[in-house]
């Protein structure tokens, strides 16, 4: 298992080096000259000039690139541009709520998913499966921020039994964190829920109908423990695999959810970054988010070697 995650490990670095290239890239990519804005209302060439040399702007591109990365090895990410805060600094304070909204909205994903998705394949043909399959295609049809928008009129406005909007630390009042990030956790893990029904289902049902369920079976074995204990084990690679394509889709989704219930995450700053063109900000937090995904992937890949043991001894 350590050779295992040592293989892992040797294909993750490099990519995480090639990735910061591209995040870094983005300062050519992004239309504008930050160093226009920063300069004030109606700059004169010298101005701009003072600006983008004290910025280091004039260096080559690869310079400037090994300037950066330098300071990444270091965990420096560099200053926002407008409020000179640091990046590390501001994406560590936002951090914990997107992770909050992030593992919740998983956790919706993954247990609602999985229990559609067995279900569904237990009942093949029946009204369950039908309906299962019916309730998959509409998760994944309808768009998430339309959800939010349906579950905050229902639940927050017109009952008001959970919040609209804000976010409470969970260090301050763990029921109160809870409450806040109901909807948007469910509005976000709704149609990763419904991928992985789907690929539950599909897998299950090849599953059931091998050798060692229906001897399991004839044995006179609970059926809890036929499926949760051996075919449920048997099933979870296309499983896990769906689970991690939908957590590093689901990252990019906090965007839009954490505008819409106004909480403080990594996609509320990478969204007022952007518009102020604080391209250092955006780069860290890009930066911070493709470490994430990468770190999913790889969590993904030992899960491999758990459900299958002949991916861990080849």
């Amino acid at each position: 298992m350590f050779a295992f995650l040592l293989r892992r490990l040797a294909v993750a670095v490099p990519m995480l080096v090639v990735v910061s290239f591209c995040v870094f890239s983005l300062i050519v990519l992004v239309p504008g000259d930050p160093a226009v804005s920063l300069a004030g209302e109606n700059p004169d060439p010298e101005q701009i000039q003072a600006v983008r040399e004290r910025l280091g702007l004039d260096d080559p591109f690869l310079v400037q690139f090994w300037n950066w990365f330098t300071g990444v090895r270091q965990g420096d990410l560099g200053e926002s541009l407008f409020s000179s805060q640091s990046v590390a600094g501001a994406v560590l304070a936002r951090l914990p709520t997107t992770l909050s909204l992030a593992g919740l909205s998983l956790a919706v994903a993954l247990l609602l998913g999985v229990s559609v998705g067995v279900l569904a394949a237990m009942r093949p043909g029946t009204w369950v499966d039908r309906l299962a399959t019916f309730g998959a295609s509409l998760g994944i049809a309808v768009p998430y921020f339309w959800v939010a928008m349906l579950l905050v009129l229902l639940l927050a406005i017109n009952v008001s039994i959970f919040p609209a909007v804000g976010y409470i630390p969970l260090s301050e009042n763990p029921w109160q964190w809870f409450l806040h990030l109901v909807l948007p956790a469910s509005a976000l893990g709704l149609a990763p829920a419904a991928v992985i029904a789907r690929q539950t289902r599909a897998a299950m049902t090849g599953v059931l109908g091998e050798d060692y369920v229906r001897t399991g079976v004839a044995k006179g074995l609970p059926p809890s423990r036929v499926v949760g204990k051996h075919a449920l084990k048997n099933a979870a690679v296309p499983v896990v695999t769906a689970f991690g394509l939908e957590a590093s889709r689901l990252i990019g989704g906090t965007v839009v959810i954490e505008q819409l219930f106004a909480l403080p995450g990594l996609g509320n700053l990478a969204y007022s970054s952007v518009f102020a063109r604080d391209v250092p900000m955006v780069q860290g937090v890009l930066l911070t988010v493709a470490a994430l995904v990468l770190l999913i992937n790889l969590l993904i890949d030992l899960s491999y070697g758990y459900f299958n043991p002949r991916i861990r001894q080849s």
